[in-house]
Parts: structure tokens; C-alpha cells; sequence
């Protein structure tokens, strides 16, 4: 029976995970035993970072809410339960933009929501 060789395997395997590598610091970059600790560092970063996009910009969101509310004479907790009451469903995400793009037509939103 004769030996299994994996050179060609492995240099795929490597270049794969060095190529990913770029742009990292000193040897993260050029040495493929440490190449591979930041690359699985990084992706779990990544994971979990893009989970945590959503709750920040979810929170940004509501401070612009909450701060074009109060140009309008309510706070964010009154608008929200206010809009659920007159069964107007807009999300947070077109509400913020509203509040910066057009404060007029929040205004009117408001208006809606404390009648």
C-alpha cells in the first residue's frame, strides 16, 4: 500500500487561509499557524458583530425618534404608544429616517399619534 502525500491538498489549504489573512499585523499575515488563529478570531467577530449592528443601529434609531419627538412636544414612549393606539404601523427604521429627512411629514406623524 503506498503513502497518502497531501502537498498539494495542504498548499491549497494554506494559501486559501493566507489570502484571507491580509492586512494583518507581522507574522498574522505571512505565518500560516498564526494566520489561522486571527482568521478564526476574526470570523468570530464578525459573527457576533453583525448580530450587534442590528441592536445599535436598532438604538440609534430610537434617540433620533426620541429626539424629534421632543421638537414636537412628546417624548419617544408617548409617540410609540400613541402610533400602536391609532393602529398606524410605521418601524423605527423609516420613523428615524423620517425624523431627519422630512421633519415636517413627522410632525404630521406625531400630530396623528397624540389625537
Amino acid at each position: 500500500m503506498a503513502r497518502v502525500k497531501s502537498g498539494k491538498t495542504n498548499r491549497a489549504r494554506h494559501k486559501k487561509v493566507l489570502k484571507r489573512a491580509k492586512g494583518y499585523y507581522a507574522a498574522g499575515s505571512r505565518s500560516y499557524i498564526h494566520a489561522v488563529e486571527k482568521n478564526d478570531r476574526g470570523m468570530a467577530f464578525a459573527y457576533r458583530d453583525r448580530k450587534a449592528k442590528k441592536r445599535n443601529f436598532r438604538t440609534l434609531w430610537n434617540q433620533r425618534i426620541n429626539a424629534a419627538a421632543r421638537l414636537n412636544g412628546t417624548t419617544y414612549s408617548r409617540l410609540i404608544g400613541g402610533l400602536i393606539k391609532a393602529g398606524i404601523a410605521v418601524d423605527r427604521k423609516v420613523m428615524a429616517d423620517l425624523a431627519v429627512t422630512d421633519p415636517a411629514g413627522f410632525a404630521a406623524l406625531c400630530k396623528h399619534a397624540l389625537a
